[in-house]
């Protein structure tokens, strides 16, 4: 009966942290990771400051856990599905996906990692390079299906995979911060026909 009163207990711990952790990941693309306080999260989740020091036991550990649990839901809702095709598939299904999520606000922020980027850029420490991490890790992406796509001839191999890559993702950007600026999703039929057209060019 001890352990599974333990289990039930730690079962229930894992689900109130996830449920913390959403609600500061959402928090954090409006108001900031540095305005993510154990006090403000206490506020937004209506539990206590000394609950929420059992789960955290610091602001930074909190900002960290935060961007965990935001990479968990990018990588559900951007990342597996994209990674299930190869190529120049997979470029197009990675930049589909990311205006889809952005679109279907799973943040209200918008994308999570580019609010943060554009937060920590000038302050140095753990949870910037965390998102700095993140940010290298979806550039590689989707260098290494342009990649692909050159070897597969579906993609011009003079091409600079780099270059092809900051193209990309700069009209995505674009489009992730007009759509917060504005709320017309014609931001991303816009970035749709720039990335179609700029593939087209680069195709072999």
């Amino acid at each position: 009966m001890s352990t599974q009163t333990e289990r039930r207990r730690r079962s229930d711990g894992e689900r109130s942290r996830r449920t913390i952790l959403l609600t500061a990941a959402r928090l954090a693309t409006v108001e900031g990771l540095d305005g993510l306080t154990i006090g403000r999260l206490a506020a937004a989740t209506g539990m206590s400051k000394s609950g929420l020091f059992a789960h955290f036991g610091s602001k930074e550990e909190l900002q960290l856990a935060t961007i965990g649990a935001a990479e968990e839901i990018f990588a559900e809702d951007v990342l597996r599905p994209a990674l299930e095709a190869e190529g120049l598939e997979r470029v197009r299904a990675l930049s589909e996906r990311f205006l889809s999520h952005v679109g279907r606000n799973v943040f209200p922020g918008g994308c999570f990692f580019a609010s943060a980027a554009a937060e920590l850029d000038t302050r140095p420490g753990p949870v910037r390079e965390r998102v700095v991490a993140v940010q290298r890790q979806w550039m590689d992406l989707f260098e290494g299906a342009i990649r692909t796509a050159q070897e597969r001839r579906e993609l011009d191999p003079s091409v600079d995979p780099a270059q092809l890559t900051f193209e990309l993702n700069a009209l995505l950007g674009e489009a992730n911060g007009l759509y917060l600026l504005s709320g017309d999703p014609g931001a991303f039929d816009m970035a749709r026909r720039g990335i179609a057209d700029r593939l087209e060019r680069a195709a072999a």
